[in-house]
């Protein structure tokens, strides 16, 4: 059902492709926009022409090939991507009402601060006309049919994007949903892209979009992404903000403390260019080198693979394939560009093996970055020449957990960062882990007032030593002269028992967007989002981490 306004849409296409070109061929006047209407209080006539539903821009940009008959479709990645479901994104909803449940006093602060980058149309134009951003009227998503739910239900869509402004761009100013879009009064919104566009094709966008193409080189830049994914939180404690700021996301100033900064770019890796020439478009579109896929790249599969399972509750539009399509691209991507984990070293000293294992982030920023929830971990198994296990640290449970995390059996307790182990209970597992103003641990944002452990791997050329206090490492891991820029280097000194013969070492860097006490800790809040929120992670855990990178040993007698 989720998928049937596509597919009809696509019938459309197919059928009204001579009229289309007739149209084109006569740069027939503009057609009716989908205005940005404001809800009754907050309308301004001036704010009409805001933005654009994606069903104006899609039509022309789906059914896009590369030179290899690859269909690189902007249509077909975005909305199977996170950008596209920020709004359907069940945790996201859960944690929202979380947060209100905890401060219900601030509803009205955490909807307009929770929307302005997960429903920006609809935010951003009512914080002009004056109001704040409003999130669970415009839930479920198409439950109302109006041309305002339409906009709320597109989430992070292409007039949002396109419209930022190089205006300060990478200033603080600018973080935690600062963008900015020039809303000026106009006969046509620029849109901005990377390449220019001849006058011709400018009309047909016009005519399609009301919307003119204009080139602009920032919207390759890392201080675009910045814009929403850089991100602070106030700490709330008693009924009002304490004014402590927590560093809740930080992976653009993480970039820049690395030596990808200057050389790299967010985009580069989030959104690859296609090889050799491409069209954009499937209307006059001509072959242009350097076009990026919008596939957004991203780490949260555990998310798309909710989304694609619970497709009708949600209201997913992409269909079933392109979102398998968009969870092995996922997928693959962790398990080539973030993590790698390798046997330094392994051998028999005073009847114990001492195995040194390296792990390295390939990333540009902290890995894993951005929301707290992400978590990565080793897994270390040794075996004896049966193939029994002697020694296991860290193996992943079906119900989300890890083996040996006192966080996920208490949730007041967490695991220290670890340069030695050598008991199974330990496990090395790199994350942020926060506390509340009394010193509890917490996984509610609005209630986190620092972090007590923050040993995330660093990316290459960031200097600990100098890290402000945004992305400082926190805890045992500032001390760990083996946890550096690139890399952490881990001891395991094993008492192998009475195995005899060979002993195999095995290595597995796990990956979780949503750690088990993230989830878990919204089963107590008695509201429809956690509890369905609680109920799909159940359902659904097993499938909630993926092995980024393992590596192997034998050691002999």
């Amino acid at each position: 059902m989720a998928g049937r306004p596509f597919r009809q849409l696509n019938f459309v296409i197919g059928v009204t492709t001579a009229v289309w070109l007739v149209a084109i061929a006569l740069y027939a006047a503009p057609a009716s926009p989908r205005h940005a209407t404001l809800v009754p209080s907050q309308k301004h006539a001036e704010d009409s022409d805001l933005f654009q539903s994606s069903d104006r821009c899609l039509p022309c940009h789906n059914g896009v090939m590369n030179s290899q008959g690859e269909d690189i479709s902007i249509s077909a990645e975005w909305r199977s991507s996170m950008m596209a479901n920020s709004v359907r994104d069940p945790y996201w909803q859960a944690a929202v009402r979380r947060e209100i449940l905890d401060h219900p006093e601030a509803q009205e602060e955490i909807e307009d601060e929770c929307s302005i980058c997960h429903m920006p149309m609809t935010t951003f134009a009512a914080r002009k006309a004056g109001g704040k951003g409003r999130i669970f009227p415009y839930l479920p998503v198409d439950a109302a049919a109006t041309d305002e739910a339409a906009l709320a239900a597109d989430g992070v869509s292409c007039s949002v994007c396109h419209q930022m402004s190089a205006t300060r761009l990478g200033d603080p100013s600018t973080f935690t949903g600062g963008y900015i879009i020039d809303t000026a009064p106009g006969a046509t919104r620029p849109v901005f892209g990377p390449f220019a566009v001849d006058p011709g094709r400018q009309r047909v966008m016009q005519s399609s979009s009301t919307f003119t193409p204009t080139q602009a080189e920032h919207v390759q830049r890392s201080e675009m992404c910045a814009s929403c994914h850089t991100l602070f939180t106030r700490a709330r404690s008693g009924g009002s903000a304490t004014g402590t700021r927590l560093p809740e996301q930080m992976p653009y100033l993480e970039w820049q403390q690395s030596e990808f900064s200057g050389k790299s770019s967010c985009q580069s890796c989030h959104m690859p260019e296609v090889a050799g020439e491409a069209p954009v478009t499937s209307v006059l579109g001509q072959p242009r080198p350097g076009v990026s896929r919008h596939s957004f790249r991203g780490g949260n599969f555990f998310m798309l693979r909710v989304l694609n399972t619970y497709r009708d509750e949600l209201g997913v539009r992409a269909t079933t394939a392109e979102m398998s399509a968009a969870i092995q691209r996922t997928v693959d991507h962790l398990q080539q560009d973030t993590g790698r984990v390798s046997i330094a070293t392994a051998e028999r000293a005073g009847g114990r093996l001492i195995v040194d294992v390296d792990v390295s982030n390939l990333t540009g920023h902290k890995f894993p970055t951005a929301y707290p929830s992400r978590r990565a971990w080793l897994h270390v198994t040794v075996t004896d020449s049966t193939g029994r296990a002697v020694f296991t640290s860290g193996a992943f449970t079906p119900d989300g957990k890890i083996t040996g995390n006192d966080n996920d059996a208490d949730p007041l307790k967490f695991e220290p960062h670890f340069l030695t182990i050598d008991r199974a209970d330990q496990v090395q597992i790199y994350e942020s882990m926060m506390v509340d103003t009394k010193g509890a641990l917490t996984t509610g944002l609005l209630s986190g007032a620092r972090y007590i452990k923050d040993n995330r791997l660093l990316p290459r050329g960031f200097d600990k030593t100098k890290a402000p206090t945004e992305t400082a490492v926190v805890g045992e891991a500032r001390e760990d002269a083996d946890f550096s820029g690139g890399r952490d280097r881990v001891r395991y000194s094993i008492d192998p028992g009475s195995a005899s013969g060979d002993l195999t070492v095995i290595v597995k860097l796990w990956y979780q967007p949503i750690g088990f006490r993230w989830a878990d800790n919204l089963r107590s809040y008695n509201a429809f989002e956690p509890q369905r929120f609680v109920r799909y992670y159940e359902s659904l855990a097993s499938a909630s981490a993926i092995v980024v990178s393992e590596a192997h040993r034998t050691v002999g007698r």
